[in-house]
């Protein structure tokens, strides 16, 4: 079974930075890809990025595109997202999630849906004020 824990949320003025990250049970990195994504109160869980540690493909959305970066540690199972530029629509609870690495392979299409993903992490909160 994998296990994930995304730490790293806070508090941050409009145009700080942050950095999440998620650790993963050993050798998720074998069979998943993880992608993070994040909830705003009455609002559907959004894909942010998504990397697929083995080959290092990467993906965003495109409301994060050039504001934030997605990276892996292999050797410590620890995937992280830096955020920059932040403002207040960023706002929400970060989740990292595990997708298996087949539905991420030379395609963009599958990583952003949530259905997709086996586990999860239990969120950090990030508060961006104006």
């Amino acid at each position: 079974e994998v296990h994930l824990v995304e730490s790293g949320g806070g508090l941050v003025q409009a145009g700080g930075s942050l950095r999440l990250s998620c650790a993963t049970s050993e050798r998720t990195f074998d069979d998943y890809a993880i992608g993070w994504f994040r909830q705003a109160p009455g609002k559907e869980r959004e894909g942010v990025s998504c990397i697929s540690p083995t080959d290092a493909s990467t993906y965003y959305a495109d409301s994060v595109k050039g504001r934030f970066t997605i990276s892996s540690d292999n050797a410590k199972n620890t995937v992280t997202l830096q955020m920059n530029n932040l403002n207040p629509e960023d706002t929400a609870v970060y989740f990292c999630g595990a997708i298996l690495r087949i539905h991420t392979l030379n395609t963009d299409s599958y990583w952003h849906n949530p259905r997709l993903y086996d586990y999860w992490g239990q969120g950090t909160q990030v508060t961006v004020s104006s």
